[in-house]
């Protein structure tokens, strides 16, 4: 939906600076997500480590035009402003983003699910959508938007098309809910469960869960465990207005009553009552976590009226949410389990749970590797005391610590040990072999600062890169000459494929990020995540995106190219899986090269397949000239833009 510069500064009550007409479709805070720079208005948001008007100037030379600035971020770029910019100058610009999206919220009279607690709600979310989303236009919250600014950003994205929208709601500090209520105003709420994480601003566990359920004020229904004694209590308390489907396990009387569950080798079988009907459904996952977050899921289909068969045949084909318990193939016949997202007792138990089960038909080692336990409010002690406990319920051979916290408290494990300061020092001591990782099944376990996802790299198969040293200078010659050829608002794609073929892809593309040119383009996502891990924040596109590497192209911000039906559906599939939406991909049309593409009989099918989804959207369309250097072939050439254009 698309919003006049005008009707924004009206909004916010911004003071506005400079009167270049524009239209905003996007909202963005951070300036590597960049993608649509004409219709983008950036919101330059002040935090402890950064300030979002130091970015300014860069966005303005990659095409943005239109900015909220703090009365502090105007004074800093106040001396360059250029004639052609807008800049809405506001007192607080998360605020200003905020209450716009607010605004738009009121536009809009669907069903909203709003889901907090603990753990789970981007999985809920996630198998929500993939229940509910054949019968239904819905917009949800890009992958864990769940914060002061990702629930604005996620709201942003309802449009007139949006028949239901699934939001997350997550905080760490007292104050916080209200302002995410105002935003996503849920009619339908879900608490999937209260545990220890982001504990420490809270003075109680009942705080932190009172707090949350103000994200229910004023919905027509809310969706809980109710066999959960405390979190009852809670929403007793909260004297909410709504009606309760409080789902439970052993209290008949419930609306929702769960007869019986039954784990088998690969799957759970679970029978239900909901308003006097018998049901069952088969879920494809045996982990506690798995089941509680299916019957969330249960109560809000009926809720919603989506019918029984339904629910029977869609629980069945639900997937897992890559998120969190990715497995893969290590090195040393290793298989790493990577949970690096959550940091609490309560996912600890659920990720080592999995490790177990998974471990039984392997005869692999049991590790498990942990960082210190953060925000839990917990006395150091009596927390790891209740980890040592947990490790040893789970059969876990061996742990692997890093961080002072969980060091200090080593001689409470009695297993295999050894415990390191932080990540550098451990994956240092891998990498000289003192530290031998074979035939283990190892839980990589962390909190976000220590950084294990670079451990889970070290410890996959590697690839192999190569380096040269070339004439940079000569190569800028050769930029410059080319968009000397070029008209001033022509953007410019260099290929940086193979190495920059052979000549060092990293020292290449710096340069040429450095000389603002508008995209790089790479052969794999490989190749794109290196640059990304070396520092190169330029768009990137994927000449040849392997369906493999979906995943490492939503990590690192890769575009893809799009040249078949069968990729594009891979792709929207993976991406919906992910609860990415808006992913930029660059369209390839066949015009006359035969070798990838789509053909022009193939246009009305691509337009409406990419209509009928909100996963990804064009960011280009191109083609690939057969003999434009040969002038033999010039008229060949011109049928190809005849056709293209066409």
């Amino acid at each position: 939906m698309s919003y006049s510069i005008e009707s924004i500064t009206e909004s916010i009550g911004a003071r506005r600076v400079g009167n270049a007409p524009a239209t905003i479709d996007w909202l963005l805070t951070d300036s590597r997500s960049l993608n649509f720079p004409e219709e983008t208005l950036f919101f330059a948001l002040t935090t402890k480590r950064n300030d979002g008007a130091r970015y300014i100037a860069d966005l303005y030379t990659r095409g943005v035009r239109n900015f909220v600035v703090g009365e502090e971020g105007f004074e800093y770029i106040k001396k360059e402003q250029p004639a052609d910019a807008n800049f809405l100058v506001v007192s607080n610009p998360l605020k200003a983003l905020q209450r716009l999206v607010e605004l738009h919220r009121t536009r809009f009279q669907i069903p909203v699910v709003g889901i907090t607690g603990s753990n789970g709600k981007t999985i809920v979310k996630e198998w929500l959508h993939q229940l509910l989303s054949p019968e239904r236009a819905i917009v949800r919250s890009p992958r864990s938007y769940n914060s002061q600014i990702g629930v604005p950003l996620s709201v942003w994205q309802m449009n007139e098309q949006s028949e239901l929208a699934i939001f997350e709601a997550g905080i760490s500090e007292p104050g916080e809910m209200r302002t995410l209520q105002n935003i996503i105003k849920p009619t339908i709420g879900i608490l999937t469960n209260i545990g220890g994480a982001h504990q420490e601003n809270f003075f109680s566990l009942q705080e932190k869960c009172m707090e949350k359920l103000l994200l229910f004020k004023n919905c027509d229904v809310v969706i809980y465990n109710g066999d959960d004694e405390f979190i009852s209590n809670c929403v007793a308390k909260s004297m909410l207005s709504a009606r309760e489907i409080a789902w439970s396990r052993k209290d008949m009387e419930r609306p929702l009553y769960i007869n019986k569950v039954e784990k088998q080798e690969n799957c759970t079988v679970i029978s239900y009552r909901y308003l006097e009907m018998d049901n069952s459904f088969t879920l494809p996952f045996i982990d506690d976590a798995a089941i509680e977050n299916s019957l969330n899921c249960l109560a809000a289909c009926l809720y919603l009226m989506l019918p029984a068969e339904l629910i029977t045949e869609r629980m069945a084909k639900l997937e897992p949410v890559a998120m969190r318990l990715e497995v893969k193939e290590g090195k040393n016949n290793c298989l790493l389990i990577n949970d690096s997202y959550n940091s609490d007792l309560g996912s600890l138990d659920i990720a080592l749970d999995f490790l177990y089960r998974r471990s039984l038909s392997k005869g692999l080692k049991r590790t498990l590797i942990l960082s210190d336990i953060l925000e839990t409010g917990q006395n150091t002690s009596t927390l790891y005391r209740q980890v040592a406990q947990l490790v040893g319920s789970r059969g876990i051979e061996r742990i692997i610590g890093v961080g002072s916290e969980i060091s200090s408290c080593a001689t409470r494990f009695n297993i295999e040990k050894v415990f390191y300061p932080d990540t550098a020092t451990l994956m240092s001591v891998i990498a000289q072999g003192e530290l031998p990782l074979e035939n283990e099944i190892i839980l990589i376990k962390g909190a976000r600062k220590f950084g294990f996802d670079a451990l889970t790299e070290m410890l996959e198969k590697k690839v192999h890169e190569t380096i040269l040293e070339v004439n940079l200078g000569a190569m800028i010659a050769n930029l410059n000459y080319y968009r000397s050829k070029l008209k001033p608002e022509t953007k410019m794609v260099c290929m940086v494929k193979a190495s920059a073929y052979g000549a060092g892809s990293y020292e290449i593309a710096k340069t040429l990020q450095e000389h603002r040119v508008d995209y790089l383009a790479v052969a794999v996502a490989d190749e794109g995540s290196e640059l990304r891990k070396a520092g190169i924040t330029a768009n990137i596109i994927i000449m040849n995106p392997e369906m493999t590497a979906f995943k490492t192209m939503f990590d690192h911000k890769l575009e893809p190219e799009v040249y078949s039906f069968h990729l594009l559906d891979a792709l929207i599939k993976e991406a919906e899986k992910e609860g990415i939406t808006n992913f930029p991909v660059h369209i390839k049309l066949d015009t006359g090269m035969h070798r990838l593409g789509f053909a022009p009989s193939d246009i009305p099918r691509l337009i409406e397949r990419l209509k009928g989804q909100d996963a990804v959207i064009a960011r280009s369309v191109f083609s690939h000239l057969v003999g434009s250097d040969s002038p033999q072939f010039d008229a060949f050439t011109r049928r190809q833009i005849e056709t293209f254009e066409s």
